[in-house]
């Protein structure tokens, strides 16, 4: 897709909104010329304005007016005023990409008084390092080719997925949050590392790399998991002993529970 007629926007200066606009000028997918970011702390845009070396401005109204693509960053609580206060400058021709957890595509075309193309997106902390999980969903207007410029500029910052808004709460549970839990098991290992005697920085590298390594062979040999833990697992050895002691405190059953817990609160929180 040619991006050279693509102006960007971000409204919202945020960590994710950093992390976006790294991955999106590491890949060259647009250039620096090309890129606006707004917020309200002249702090914050003169920090984004010297590392990226891009436009910024108080104005969210010449935002809009300048951009073909606008990604909303803001927090989910700050949306509906955002919305009220750019929906006259909002036109047709615009695509708007939210990536504001709980506020449904729906609510801002309504916001919006049905005028501009929607994608609402899913990303996670792993943007931090260009490796984020992230899911889209068509909102009203917007269309098949929306969708591949959208899956492009969120592929430069990790892995996409498409699906339907239905199940946007269900990505919150599971990718949203996910990363926590997967925080909460790599300390658990380093502890036990430390336990075993290792140090606690050795036992910690050891342990986060391991989780690394074990994901980034689930994603590039397209294996089922159970296929793989059961190449560890030997007859009789140390991993077999191990996974009983999981098994027994109903690891699966913990993760599964943790992420219906997640998908409840999520669907809660769903409301504007």
């Amino acid at each position: 897709m040619d991006m050279k007629n693509v102006t960007l926007g971000i409204i919202g200066g945020g960590a994710m909104a950093e992390n976006i606009l790294r991955g999106i000028l590491t890949t060259d997918l647009v250039s620096r010329e090309q890129v606006t970011v707004s917020d309200l702390r002249t702090e914050r845009l003169g920090f984004l304005k010297n590392a990226f070396e891009i436009k910024t401005t108080l104005d969210n109204h010449e935002l809009v007016s300048r951009a073909t693509v606008i990604i909303l960053a803001v927090k989910p609580q700050n949306m509906r005023g955002l919305l009220h206060d750019i929906k006259m400058v909002a036109e047709e021709s615009k695509l708007f990409l939210s990536i504001a957890a709980g506020v449904k595509a729906e609510t801002i075309f309504h916001c919006l008084d049905k005028k501009c193309r929607i994608i609402r997106i899913m990303p996670n902390i792993g943007a931090r390092v260009l490796a984020s999980a992230s899911a889209l969903c068509l909102g009203p207007l917007a269309n098949a080719s929306d969708l591949t410029l959208a899956r492009l500029l969120f592929d430069s910052i990790g892995q996409t997925v498409t699906i339907d808004e239905e199940l946007m709460d269900a990505v919150t549970a599971l990718s949203g949050s996910g990363p926590a839990y997967v925080f909460l098991f790599i300390d658990a290992l380093a502890d036990a590392g430390v336990k075993a005697g290792l140090s606690r920085s050795i036992a910690l590298k050891l342990a986060a790399q391991t989780c690394f390594g074990a994901a980034k062979v689930v994603l590039e040999t397209d294996s089922l998991p159970a296929s793989l833990k059961d190449q560890v697992a030997s007859p009789g050895g140390t991993t077999i002993a191990g996974l009983h002691v999981l098994e027994r405190g109903a690891l699966r059953g913990i993760v599964m529970d943790a992420v219906e817990a997640a998908l409840k609160r999520a669907r809660e929180l769903s409301t504007i």
